[in-house]
């Protein structure tokens, strides 16, 4: 099979936790592109924080805010905002429950509240630096969002209409927050309308993740890696399982299908 897309979550599959990647991981990212392979990130996080990874790596495509946003080669493939109604019911819930939450636009990372402890480390562990204190006028520009400071049986109150999913961040540290995905608006979404841009077949697709909000975009590829470090309830979801992080799983798996030496 010849290969001709590669789709690269960020947080447990191209970044260690301390925030750094092995070599073996930009030696394979350089290689597939050397043979002629799109190399995408797709990532929760937001597009204005991914930019000095995205230089490092010389990787110019991009899957942001969960699928809420994509771009290839500077065009713009999807751009999905929140419905506002159900930013503000977000809002609400948080408030009744004492969450907070991160609601994302194109330009800033939008908190409820920028000095809580919770907060605090969050931003730190993702390195989070176009910070802002939400105002109501933004939030019919609310791209994608992630609630904090929360125990997972608390998730479903979150999960106010059918095509909404709570996806807990499988990040050390950050397990008390949990993504919100749309069931129509995600990184398999993103994917699929980007395969169809450019006409490219699933099957010549590949896709590495290791949380539960990259669970749409490994079944959207013909080739689905679940990082060994991934949530344990994503192995269902992937046609393979790579080695760790911390141990080759990129370059181990694209040297198992042939795309590497």
């Amino acid at each position: 099979m010849s290969y001709k897309v590669l789709f690269l979550d960020i947080d447990g599959t191209i970044l260690k936790p301390d925030h750094t990647y092995t070599d073996s991981t930009k030696d394979a990212i350089e290689q597939a592109k050397q043979n002629g392979v799109e190399v995408f990130i797709a990532t929760g996080r937001p597009y204005i924080e991914i930019q000095d990874l995205a230089e490092e790596l010389t990787i110019d495509s991009f899957i942001a805010y969960n699928g809420g946003y994509a771009i290839y080669q500077d065009q713009t493939v999807v751009n999905e905002p929140m419905d506002p109604t159900i930013v503000k019911e977000f809002i609400e819930i948080a408030k009744q429950h004492n969450h907070e939450l991160v609601l994302y636009t194109k330009e800033k990372n939008y908190f409820t509240d920028l000095n809580h402890p919770f907060v605090k480390k969050f931003n730190d562990i993702f390195q989070l630096k176009q910070n802002a204190l939400f105002a109501e006028e933004v939030a019919d520009q609310i791209i994608g969002a992630t609630v904090l400071n929360i125990e997972p049986g608390d998730a479903s109150l979150y999960e106010i209409e059918e095509n909404i999913r709570l996806s807990q961040v499988n990040v050390e540290g950050a397990t008390k927050a949990f993504d919100i995905i749309r069931k129509n608006v995600n990184k398999g979404e993103a994917v699929t309308k980007i395969l169809q841009r450019i006409g490219i077949p699933m099957e010549q697709a590949i896709a590495f993740g290791d949380g539960m909000n990259d669970c749409e975009m490994l079944q959207a590829v013909g080739e689905g890696f679940a990082m060994d470090n991934a949530h344990p309830e994503l192995f269902t979801y992937a046609k393979h399982r790579t080695t760790s992080v911390s141990d080759s799983g990129i370059y181990n798996g694209l040297k198992k299908l042939g795309v590497i030496e």
